[in-house]
Parts: C-alpha cells; sequence; structure tokens
C-alpha cells in the first residue's frame, strides 16, 4: 500500500508540474513542450541519499509508453486521408519523403563522423526519428490565417507523423532480426534473418486489415455517443496486442486500423477524432516530463557542441530540401527559411523517444541523448521563429 501510495504522489507531482509549466507557457507565450521536457531534466538532477527523488518501476514507464504510442499512432494514422491529396499535398508529401532520405544518408553519415557510433541501424533509428516534424506551436498563431506555407508545414506533419512512428520500430525489427554479422557475401544468412521481419510486417498488416474491418463495420452500424469513443480507443489497443500475440509488429497493426478508419464513412466520425485526439493529448504533460525524467542527457560541452554541429547540418539539410522541393514554386527566399527552421519535434517524437528508453538495445543511449537534444533545440529554434513570424511570412497574425 505504501509503495502504491508513493507512485500516486510521484504521479500527482508530476502532473502538478506541468499544468504549472503549461501554464507559465501560456502567460510568456512559449512552447510548454520545452518547459515541460527541462522540468523534467531538472528533476532528475535532483537526488535524494545518492538516488534520484523521483523513480518509476520498468514495467509502469513501459505500460504508460506502450498505451501512449497507440494512442497517438491512432489518432495520427486515422487523420491521414487520401481523397484530399492535392499539388500542394503531393508536394508536401515529396518534402517529407525526400527529407527522409536525405538525412537517413546524409545525417547518418554526420553522426557517425562527429560521435563515432559504429551501429548503422542505431544510426538509421536517429535520423529517421529526427526527420518527423510538429511545429503545432508556430500554426496555433495562424488559426484565422491562409497562407501556403502554413499550409505546408501542416500537410507535412500530417504526413510524416505515421512515418515517424512506424520508421524507428520497422529499423528495430529488423535490427533485432539481423543479430548476426552478415558479410557482402553471404546473401543466404541476410536472407535467412529477414524472414522473421518479414512475417512481422505481414502479420502487422493482416491484423490491422481485420480490425479494421471489424471495427470501421462496427462503427458505421452501431454509434452511441457514451461508449463508441471509448471502444475504438480499446480496439486501437486490442489491435495492438494481437498483433504482437500473432508475432506481427503492434504499431504497424495500429496504424493499419487507423487509415481504416480515417478513409471510410462513419457516423460521427469528427466527434470520436476529438475523443481520441483529447485522449492523446491528455498524455502529452506525463510524457513531455517522463522523457526528460528518464533520459540522463549529458550537460557537458562537448556534448553541447558535437550536438549543435549536428544539429546545424540537419537545418541545412532541411534548408536544401526545402530550396530543391518549392524550386518550381514562387515563393520567396524568407518563407523558404522559414518552412526550413520550422523543424519541431512533437508529441509522435516525445512518445517514440520515451517508448524506446524501456527499450533494452546497447549503444541506445547515445542515441536518446541525441534526440532528446534535437527535441530541445528544435523547440527553442521554433520558439525563436515564430516570434520574428512577420519578418518571414506576409500576413497578419492573430493575437489573443
Amino acid at each position: 500500500m505504501q509503495e502504491t501510495i508513493l507512485m500516486l504522489t510521484y504521479i500527482a507531482v508530476l502532473l502538478l508540474v506541468g499544468i504549472l509549466c503549461s501554464f507559465i507557457s501560456k502567460k510568456i507565450r512559449i512552447s510548454n513542450i520545452l518547459l515541460l521536457i527541462l522540468a523534467g531534466i531538472a528533476i532528475n538532477k535532483i537526488r535524494y541519499l545518492g538516488k534520484p527523488l523521483i523513480q518509476f518501476p520498468v514495467l509502469f514507464l513501459t505500460t504508460v509508453s506502450m498505451i501512449a504510442l497507440v494512442m497517438i499512432v491512432f489518432d495520427a494514422a486515422s487523420r491521414f486521408k487520401f481523397k484530399e491529396f492535392d499539388t500542394l499535398s503531393s508536394r508536401a508529401f515529396l518534402l517529407v519523403i525526400i527529407f527522409l532520405l536525405f538525412n537517413l544518408i546524409f545525417l547518418t553519415t554526420a553522426t557517425r563522423f562527429i560521435f563515432g557510433i559504429r551501429n548503422i541501424f542505431l544510426l538509421l533509428l536517429f535520423s529517421a526519428l529526427v526527420s518527423g516534424t510538429d511545429p503545432a506551436t508556430v500554426l496555433a498563431m495562424f488559426k484565422s490565417s491562409k497562407n501556403k506555407i502554413i499550409e505546408v508545414l501542416e500537410l507535412e506533419s500530417i504526413i510524416n507523423t505515421p512515418l515517424t512512428v512506424l520508421l524507428p520500430f520497422i529499423i528495430i525489427e529488423l535490427m533485432v532480426s539481423l543479430q548476426e554479422k552478415i558479410s557482402l557475401s553471404k546473401f543466404d544468412i541476410l536472407f535467412e534473418q529477414l524472414s522473421p521481419f518479414l512475417l512481422k510486417f505481414i502479420a502487422g498488416i493482416g491484423a490491422g486489415v481485420l480490425m479494421g474491418l471489424i471495427v470501421s463495420r462496427l462503427m458505421r452500424r452501431w454509434y452511441a455517443e457514451s461508449v463508441s469513443p471509448l471502444a475504438l480507443l480499446t480496439s486501437a489497443l486490442l489491435t495492438f496486442i494481437l498483433a504482437e500475440n500473432l508475432g506481427g509488429n503492434g504499431v504497424i497493426a495500429v496504424t493499419i486500423m487507423g487509415l481504416f478508419f480515417g478513409n471510410i464513412y462513419i457516423k460521427h466520425k469528427s466527434h470520436l477524432h476529438e475523443f481520441s485526439a483529447m485522449f492523446a493529448n491528455s498524455f502529452e504533460i506525463f510524457v513531455f516530463i517522463l522523457i526528460g525524467l528518464a533520459i540522463n542527457i549529458p550537460l557537458t560541452l562537448n556534448f553541447f557542441i558535437k550536438s549543435m554541429i549536428l544539429f546545424i547540418i540537419y537545418l541545412l539539410i532541411r534548408f536544401f530540401v526545402v530550396m530543391m522541393c518549392f524550386k518550381k514554386f514562387k515563393y520567396l527566399l524568407k518563407e523558404k527559411i522559414f518552412m526550413a527552421l520550422n523543424v519541431q519535434k512533437g508529441i509522435a517524437v516525445a512518445v517514440i523517444i520515451f517508448a524506446l528508453t524501456t527499450f533494452n538495445i546497447e549503444g541506445i543511449n547515445i542515441i536518446l541523448n541525441l534526440a532528446l537534444a534535437f527535441m530541445i533545440y528544435s523547440v527553442a529554434l521554433s520558439t525563436v521563429v515564430s516570434k520574428f513570424s512577420k519578418k518571414f511570412l506576409s500576413i497578419t497574425i492573430k493575437e489573443e
């Protein structure tokens, strides 16, 4: 009973700190993400009898991370609409794909050179993770304004969120499948180790399609305002559990189910979307503080300089990709710079980082440290850019 009270006390304290951070961020008009992460890091540095003041059992962290992951994956995938693709959407999709590919090639190379990481899978994991963007703080300032730059950034965040949550787990599955060192001449070993990976992929898709069809059919026939939203979230959890028990990838399964839900006509879908988004967002305060609490980021000058250099390289890659993708569009240079600098990481990246803290993978700590550093840098940069938005975009910003 005493341990239960202690855990509840920890949760209450973190939520209270999160509420205070959110209140302060609203008053000074900056992203609450930055304050929440910094609060988690600060709490992590507080020691009592030589141990961290607040500690959670691994099982608790794993459970919370999985629930948050399922909710975020489903909410993101269900908002992806195939029929709404137009010229601007296709260009945003191209931006997402090329930016991801360039990061997998050039950012991976830079990270290996600067930090000396040799595991190619960990390098690819980091590059895929930081490719996700969610400039929600900036976009919130333009609710009443219509601007193509804002639309592109919004579309990009919608499109890249499913990739952000899928690709890291695909890379991990592939890394686990290829545990043995393989030379280029041993293709038989390569194909033999790839089989479990492909089976996980196929089983995940199968479970997602099955649950997507069942849930979509049931939701189209029956709707109850008090029950349907909870049934939808339960279905997402069951989809993840089914896929994992079948030996498949639960993240892929939930993504497929979310795509089914988002692209099939269902009564009162907007209400269900609002409920799932609210439930997903309720994890934000807790998750952002927990990643700052769970990841013991090194507060050294060496790490700061190296990580900052890598982040600058990342921004240069982003700028080059933006210039390449929108070369034929009549956007001003300052507008393209605005797009290049808005690389803020949101709840999707945070949940993946948090989930990865529960994985027992050798060498993953440096990747988590870098990913958290990139989150902090990107949020801080987007906050500064948002303060000078009028210098980049020729629109009127709605003041609250």
